[in-house]
This record gives C-alpha cells, structure tokens and sequence, in this order.
C-alpha cells in the first residue's frame, strides 16, 4: 500500500472525501509506522473528557502519541501547519487521559505526526515529525 500509485476517487468515480481521505491517511500512517518498528497499541483513542489521538504507539522503549493529518498535495503548506495550539490541546489532553490509566509517572513518551500528502496517480508521501510539539 504505501509503495502504490493511489487513485484519489471512489467506486462510483467521485473525488474522495474528507473523511474517507483522512482514514485512508490513517491507515497509511499505521503501516508506515509498523514498517519503522512501533507496535501500534490503538487507533482513535477518545479520552472520557474530549481528548483525542489518532495512533498510540511504542516506539522502542517510549510511548507516542501520534496525530495523523492527510492532504491532498499542495504547494502552499504542509499538514503539519495544521496541528495549531488549539488541535495540540486536544491531543495533550487525550494523551493526559491514557498516561491515567496505565498509572505509571516514569514512562517514556512523546508526541509525533505523520504527514500524509497524495497526488491522484502517485505513490503517497508520508513523512514522520518525532517530537513534533
């Protein structure tokens, strides 16, 4: 998957939409992140007071919290520029709700975001920001 030339539509022909192009972006960024080494510990974790993350992940010894952003390509700005302070807040927030559970003050963790850019006819760029925020 991550080394093929994606059409950009849908059975029917239509362009792909927001929300199908974001989960297509999610799962090309588990399978990036697999293939680099993590074991992928959930997806769309929602934290009982609103906090959300898209990929938690060991990495070696230390736990990542992973937020995905997939975009069309553009020239203009990369989707990074995208996780602004008000989407960071929620991802902390999210990440402060999974650190409750496992109940453990030493762990190792950080915060990751993989970008995901796709032309319609190419192979996908995905690119992953280690200590993004």
């Amino acid at each position: 998957m991550l080394n093929s030339r994606f059409r950009l539509i849908d059975k029917r022909g239509d362009r792909l939409g927001h929300m199908a192009l974001g989960e297509l972006g999610e799962r090309m960024a588990r399978l990036r992140l697999y293939a680099d080494g993590r074991k992928i510990l959930y997806s769309n974790f929602r934290g009982p007071r609103g906090g959300e993350i898209d990929i938690v992940a060991r990495d070696g010894k230390t736990l990542t919290f992973v937020e995905v952003k997939t975009r069309r390509k553009r020239e203009t700005s990369r989707p990074l520029d995208a996780v602004d302070l008000k989407k960071q807040a929620l991802i902390r927030r999210g990440a402060r709700a999974w650190l409750n559970l496992l109940k453990d003050d030493a762990i190792l963790w950080r915060f990751d975001v993989v970008e995901v850019e796709l032309t319609d006819g190419e192979k996908p760029e995905i690119t992953v920001v280690e200590g993004a925020f």
